[in-house]
C-alpha cells in the first residue's frame, strides 16, 4: 500500500510540476484581464463544480502576480545589496588597499 502511495504522490507532484509550468507560459496582462471576472464568479457562490473551478482559477491568477512581485522585489533587493557593496569598494568595484596614485616625472 506504501508503495501505491508513493506513486499516486509522484503523479499529482509531476502533473502539479505540468500544470505551474503551462500557466508560468502566460502573460501576467492577460491573467489580470481574467481577475476580475473569475472575482465576480466566486462571489456568486452557488456550491457547483464550476464554482470550484472559478475559485482553483482566481488562486491561480493571483499566484502568478503574487510571485511576480516577489520576484522583482528580490531582484530590487540584490541590485541595492550589489551597489551598496561596489559603493563600499571603490569605483572599479574592488577593494581598495591603497590610493590610486599617479607617478609624476
Amino acid at each position: 500500500m506504501l508503495g501505491f502511495r508513493i506513486f499516486i504522490g509522484d503523479f499529482m507532484e509531476k502533473a502539479l510540476e505540468r500544470l505551474a509550468e503551462q500557466i508560468l507560459s502566460f502573460d501576467e496582462a492577460s491573467l489580470a484581464n481574467l481577475r476580475e471576472k473569475y472575482r465576480l464568479r466566486i462571489e456568486d457562490f452557488d456550491g457547483t463544480k464550476d464554482w470550484e473551478r472559478a475559485v482553483i482559477i482566481y488562486c491561480l491568477i493571483n499566484a502568478v502576480s503574487m510571485k511576480n512581485t516577489l520576484f522583482n522585489e528580490n531582484v530590487l533587493k540584490r541590485m541595492k545589496e550589489r551597489e551598496r557593496e561596489s559603493s563600499r569598494s571603490g569605483p572599479r568595484g574592488k577593494r581598495q588597499e591603497r590610493p590610486d596614485l599617479k607617478r609624476i616625472k
